[in-house]
């Protein structure tokens, strides 16, 4: 399960302080040093008890400008704080089941009941409320290919919340959970890495009754741009037949050859996925077997 850190003792600390502290050292979560660092820092924001209010307000009157500018992600996310170095701080509202906005939204808006990995380290805090609920689990990530429906031998640790004060170090690609909604509306801090290098790699979502990969929703805008490319110009599926052959992500390999198959004619798809069949990755090739059978 995620790594349970002790708060260490410290006085509230304002947003802005936490900024520029964390903008000077930068963040590094695979780093002891880095992490003790992040964990006095975030501990000393969750001990500020008006800091999220203030922002929150501020955001409002401001008509939530930046939040729109800058957020990359769901209403369920506010952004405090986007650095140049690669990591930005966040707090995340976790609704009820009994809350209006789980109702219309569904459990799923929420990643609810989404069994799934992550394709970076964060470090948490519980700010506000009893937290959410997560059956945790973890596996080895070298021990696997990626391939939909491969085992991942998980190992149940335990369930528990993210309560007020808590701390938790998620690593990537080795610690799973399963969230359920909180008894009551809470709120949850996050440093997160946001390295060039993440969009490259997989997240996984996870069959938990068969203990098998089920999903892999991780997708560049430029594996999006491929599949139009080759609808739409000859120079489009030359650069895709370079990336089917010869680009170093196994995953950008199984989605260049699926945009050939797209633009490709009768038996041609047949072809294209054969001979994807003779990559050297176990994952391409099983993504073609099952396009083919398909």
């Amino acid at each position: 399960m995620p790594r349970l850190i002790d708060p260490p003792a410290s006085a509230a600390l304002d947003l802005a302080e936490v900024a520029a502290r964390l903008d000077e050292s930068g963040v590094d979560l695979t780093d002891e040093g880095s992490i003790a660092q992040c964990t006095a820092l975030l501990a000393g924001l969750a001990r500020n008890r008006d800091f999220l209010a203030d922002s929150v307000l501020a955001a409002l009157k401001a008509s939530y400008t930046d939040q729109l500018e800058l957020n990359r992600y769901s209403a369920q996310v506010f952004l405090l704080h986007r650095s140049a170095r690669g990591f930005y701080l966040r707090a995340n509202l976790w609704p009820s089941a009994r809350d209006a906005v789980y109702s219309a939204s569904g459990p799923a808006a929420f990643s609810y009941g989404v069994p799934h990995d992550h394709n970076f380290s964060f470090l948490t805090a519980g700010y506000f409320g009893p937290g959410y609920v997560s059956d945790y689990y973890e596996y080895d990530a070298e021990a696997v290919d990626g391939r939909l429906g491969e085992p991942l031998d998980l190992q149940f640790i335990e369930r528990s919340s993210l309560s007020e004060g808590k701390i938790m170090l998620y690593r990537a690609h080795r610690d799973i959970h399963s969230q359920l909604p909180p008894e009551t509306l809470s709120v949850s801090l996050k440093i997160m890495d946001e390295g060039d290098h993440i969009p490259w790699r997989d997240q996984y979502i996870v069959d938990l009754e068969a203990g098998t990969i089920a999903r892999r929703p991780t997708l560049t805008s430029g594996e999006m741009l491929l599949r139009c490319a080759v609808h739409l110009t000859e120079n489009g599926r030359d650069i895709a037949e370079q990336f089917a052959k010869a680009h170093p992500l196994p995953r950008v390999r199984a989605n260049a050859i699926a945009s050939l198959a797209a633009a490709a004619e009768g038996d041609e798809r047949h072809i294209v996925f054969e001979r994807g069949m003779t990559d050297a990755d176990a994952r391409v090739r099983a993504d073609c077997r099952r396009w083919l059978a398909h």
